[in-house]
């Protein structure tokens, strides 16, 4: 009877660890995996053979690993609880080699004399990129509110000295006063001025929306910022045939497209191309969602790309900070982009950004249509989108993407539509990678990288060594205007960041399925 209950515990708890969504692995106190669960194995993409009997320090980078020992044996020394039983933030490690943020809970028990222990492990990568996102905002939000504050009192100040300036000098100032009167007073207007631009990113200025097509607004703005750009700098236009109209203050939008287009011109020192673009964006899914920081939903994107030198790192996580400025002094006041953002934001919108020094910058500037697609309409088939995202069927695909973050991301989006996934950091690293004999079924490369060979330049020596592997581009510019120095035989469509997962599996289906067919 003993032996019956046995097996029926064994086979229960076997059940139960193969049924948890949470990743479960039991070990030893030596630290020897002694029970995996599927989703264990499928968070580290190995297989349970692999990692029954190894020790769990194949899981993690060397260094926790090395920590993780010392509390282990700290802890069945002393009994103090520096892991056990409680819960830690820390980085586990793919079979890959790539490294992910995640949450460790170990919980321990004693079964005759032997000691076992029990992890529970939660994959943290979409949480830490949404909370960095989040920072990021709540950062600009707590300098727009402080900025506010101060702009508000510093404006009753200067009410008062503009009004005593102007009294004295009705009263009757005597030529050697009223040079210094007016000099005064053109400092206390340029005050003025300041303040009421920061109230424009403080999102405290006042707003007149109407109902507008931004193409048409658009297009009067280049009107202007064709005399005001000169000969040298050339504007391209891509606009949708069907755009949503939408809720905005066209002063303020003029303003917001004026300051952009003068960044732009000072990037492109002794000229080259803008390209302004317009088109409806639908964000229904999750990734595109945490890529832009944006509640899901119908929106006009209106983007703003150049050709120019480029945005370092640093300057691209500061750059709608006020006062914060790459222009040497005197060249500006580093308000431009505080203005434009504070004023899509007080819009009920958002700003992107995105940047690779020496191949230009890409703004988009989302704002919520207002003539969305009715919910009734939504409700059809084509909305449908979890049910008709093709899915694969454990091909491989090297990933291609010089941007840690964004390569962290791709890999969970191609892993969660049913990919296995390797990764390189440059086309140089992957042109090797694949010399040296990779198998992989399609490359799934960025365009624009540091190091001998772009995104056009893989894919050519891809095309041309390795026929039977597709491969698929992408890029953050709104347009190939910033990519038209690339050296290309043929022209290649390419899947714009952010970009929807539905997008993306479905460019990669259609590339597979040609590959099946040839």
């Amino acid at each position: 009877m003993d032996m019956v209950d046995n097996l029926e515990d064994s086979a229960v708890l076997h059940a139960i660890m193969e049924a948890a969504v949470d990743a479960m692995i039991v070990s030893d106190q030596s630290g020897k995996m002694l029970r995996v669960n599927a989703a264990a194995a499928k968070l580290f993409q190995r297989a349970p053979e692999e990692m029954v009997g190894q020790s769990v320090n194949l899981l993690m980078p060397e260094a926790l690993a090395a920590l993780h020992d010392g509390f282990m044996s700290h802890h069945l020394k002393t009994g103090e609880k520096r892991i056990i039983d409680l819960g830690r933030d820390v980085e586990g490690m793919r079979k890959d080699g790539s490294v992910f943020p995640l949450h460790l809970s170990v919980g321990h028990a004693t079964v005759g004399e032997r000691r076992l222990f029990v992890g529970i492990l939660h994959d943290l990568t979409h949480r830490k990129a949404t909370e960095a996102a989040l920072a990021r905002s709540q950062r600009l939000d707590a300098i727009g509110q402080m900025t506010g504050g101060i702009s508000h009192d510093f404006n009753n100040l200067l009410t008062l000295i503009i009004g005593n300036l102007e009294l004295l000098e009705i009263r009757g100032a005597d030529e050697r006063q009223l040079p210094l009167l007016k000099d005064a007073l053109e400092a206390a207007e340029l005050g003025s001025d300041l303040t009421s631009r920061l109230l424009v990113f403080a999102r405290r200025s006042t707003l007149h929306p109407v109902k507008s097509d931004l193409r048409g607004l658009c297009n009067e703005t280049l009107k202007l910022l064709k005399r005001t750009l000169g000969a040298s700098y050339q504007i391209k236009t891509d606009f949708a045939d069907d755009v949503n109209p939408v809720m905005i203050d066209p002063v303020q939008l003029q303003s917001a497209l004026m300051n952009l287009a003068l960044n732009a011109r000072d990037a492109m020192a002794t000229g080259g191309e803008l390209l302004f673009s317009v088109a409806n964006v639908r964000i229904d899914d999750s990734y595109m969602a945490q890529e832009t920081d944006i509640e899901p939903g119908d929106y006009v994107r209106l983007s703003v790309s150049d050709d120019g030198a480029g945005m370092s790192l640093e300057a691209q996580q500061r750059a709608f900070e006020p006062f914060f400025t790459t222009k040497s002094e005197g060249s500006g006041t580093g308000l431009g982009l505080a203005m434009v953002y504070g004023f899509v934001r007080q819009s009920g919108g958002h700003v992107t950004l995105y940047s690779e020094i020496g191949h230009g910058t890409s703004f988009g500037l989302y704002f919520p249509a207002v003539d969305a697609v009715a919910d009734d309409a939504r409700a059809g088939p084509e909305s449908d989108i979890p049910s008709r995202t093709p899915r694969g069927n454990g091909e491989r695909i090297l990933v291609v993407e010089d941007n840690v973050r964004v390569r962290k991301l791709s890999i969970e989006r191609l892993r969660d539509l049913g990919f296995e996934t390797l990764e390189a950091d440059s086309g140089d690293q992957a042109y090797h990678m694949l010399k040296a004999g990779l198998d992989v079924d399609l490359v799934f490369s960025d365009l624009v990288m540091p190091g001998d060979l772009n995104g056009y330049d893989l894919a050519a020596r891809i095309h041309s060594e390795f026929p039977s592997i597709k491969v698929l581009l992408t890029s953050g510019y709104a347009s190939d205007v910033v990519t038209g120095s690339m050296t290309q035989d043929t022209p290649k469509q390419v899947l714009h960041k952010p970009y929807r997962q539905s997008d993306l599996a479905q460019r990669l289906q259609a590339l597979l399925c040609e590959a099946a067919e040839e």
